[in-house]
C-alpha cells in the first residue's frame, strides 16, 4: 500500500488538536505503509516523521482552484505507484475525483467534522453550498473516514453513501497508559508555584485557541456565567484558561486576576496543566467534530465535566466514570457538577479508553479497514 496524502495546510509545528490530527496519525500510518504528503510550502519537512513530505501546494487562497495541481499530483502518483490518495478535508474534491478517474486510484476522504454543520453553527449563509460540495466528495470516495460515530451516521443519512465504505477513525493520543499519581502531583506543585496558589484550591483548566468562536464563546461563560456561581458559593477554586487569544480578549481576561481567573495564554507545554489541575471543564456548545482536548484530558487521567454537544465522540461508559456530562445550557447543573468534584476521588481511565483512543491502534484499524475496501 502506497499512500498519497494532501495535507491543504500548516501543520507544523503541531500544537493545535488538528494539527495534531493529521500529523500524528500521519505519523503512525507511516509506520504501517509508505506514505507521502504533498502539502503547502510552510510546512517544514523535517517535522515529518516516517514519512516524505513534499512541498508543492501555494500557502495563497487560490490554492483549492488551482487546476495545475492536477498535472503534478498525477505524476506524483504515476512515479510513485500508489495506490490510495487521501484527502485531509473536503476541500480538494474536486481534484479527487478528477485524479481518481485518471490515475485509477483509490480515494480516500478523511473527515474531521461535518464542515455544512461547522460553518452553519458558526453562522455562515453559505453552508448549504458547502453541503452539497461535501456530498459530492465524499460519494466520490471509495473510503470515507469520520472522526465520530454520528458524524459516519449523518453522512450515511445525508449524502447518501454506503455504510460499508465508511468507517470511523477518532482522534487520538500518542500515549497508551494514564500518568502516575506522583507525576500529576508533581505537576500540580509546578503549577502552585508558578502562580503562587495556596492550598487547598480546586484547579479547573479550559484549554482552547480562542480565535475560534465556539472556544471563545465558551470562555464568556465561564467568565459571566460559571464564575460567578461558583464565587458565590464560597469554593476555594482557581479557573486557569490556556489558549492563544485575540489582543482583547487577553486584556478582557487579564481584568478578571481578582475573581479566581488565571489566563495562562498559549503554554509551551500543556501537559503539565492538564496533569496538574483537578478538572477540566468543556462549555462548548457549538462546532462540530470531537473535541480534541476532551481527549486529551481523559487521556491524562484528569477528571472532566462537559456539555453533550462538547462531549460527541467520546462515552461516559469508556472513561471509567472520569467524564460528566450536563445537557447543553444548563450551567446551574454544570456549576453544581464542578463544585461536587470535591467530594468523589479521581478513579482510573480504563484500559478500553487507551485502546480506542491511541494513535497506533487508530493507524492499524485505518490501514486495515483500506486493505478490507480494496
Amino acid at each position: 500500500m502506497v499512500i498519497v496524502s494532501i495535507v491543504p495546510y500548516r501543520i507544523f509545528p503541531a500544537k493545535l488538536g488538528g494539527q495534531k490530527g493529521i500529523a500524528v496519525f500521519n505519523e503512525y500510518l507511516a509506520q504501517r505503509c509508505k506514505l507521502i504528503s504533498i502539502t503547502v510550502k510552510s510546512n517544514q519537512p523535517s517535522f515529518a516523521k516516517g514519512y516524505t513530505m513534499m512541498n508543492v501546494l501555494s500557502d495563497s487562497p487560490l490554492r483549492y482552484i488551482n487546476i495545475f495541481t492536477f498535472f503534478t499530483l498525477r505524476r506524483i502518483i504515476r512515479l510513485n505507484k500508489a495506490t490510495h490518495l487521501l484527502l485531509e478535508h473536503p476541500y480538494y474534491g474536486w481534484l479527487g475525483f478528477f485524479v481518481q478517474k485518471f490515475t485509477g486510484v483509490k480515494l480516500v476522504i478523511h473527515s474531521h467534522n461535518i464542515e455544512a454543520i461547522r460553518w452553519k453553527t458558526l453562522g455562515k449563509w453559505w453552508w448549504w453550498i458547502l453541503g452539497w460540495y461535501e456530498g459530492f466528495t465524499h460519494r466520490a470516495g471509495n473510503v470515507n473516514f469520520f472522526i465520530h460515530d454520528d458524524d459516519r451516521a449523518y453522512a450515511i443519512r445525508k449524502y447518501e453513501l454506503d455504510p460499508a465504505k465508511c468507517a470511523t477513525i477518532t482522534y487520538g493520543i500518542d500515549w497508551n497508559s494514564p500518568p502516575s499519581q506522583d507525576e500529576r502531583e508533581r505537576c500540580k506543585e509546578i503549577l502552585r508555584q508558578q502562580y503562587q496558589l495556596p492550598e487547598p484550591q480546586i484547579l479547573y483548566l479550559f484549554n482552547g485557541t480562542l480565535d475560534y468562536k465556539p472556544n471563545l464563546d465558551a470562555v464568556s461563560i465561564i467568565l459571566e456565567t460559571i464564575n460567578p456561581q461558583l464565587i458565590q458559593s464560597g469554593l476555594a477554586y482557581k479557573i486557569i484558561i490556556c489558549g492563544k487569544a485575540l489582543p482583547d480578549v487577553m486584556n478582557e481576561l487579564k481584568a478578571y486576576n481578582d475573581k479566581n481567573i488565571i489566563y495562562a495564554g498559549f503554554v509551551e507545554d500543556v501537559t503539565v496543566y492538564f496533569k496538574g489541575t483537578d478538572v477540566f471543564i468543556n462549555p462548548v456548545v457549538d462546532g462540530g467534530g470531537i473535541k480534541t482536548k476532551l481527549v486529551e484530558a481523559l487521556g491524562y487521567n484528569t477528571r472532566c465535566i462537559s456539555t453533550e454537544n462538547g462531549s460527541i465522540g467520546v462515552g461516559v461508559e469508556e472513561t471509567g466514570g472520569q467524564l460528566v456530562i450536563v445537557p447543553n445550557n444548563e450551567w446551574q447543573l454544570f456549576v453544581e457538577k464542578m463544585i461536587e468534584q470535591k467530594l468523589h476521588p479521581s478513579q482510573p481511565v480504563p484500559v478500553s479508553f487507551y485502546n480506542k483512543f491511541y494513535w497506533g491502534n487508530i493507524a492499524k484499524k485505518a490501514v486495515e479497514f483500506l486493505n478490507s475496501s480494496s
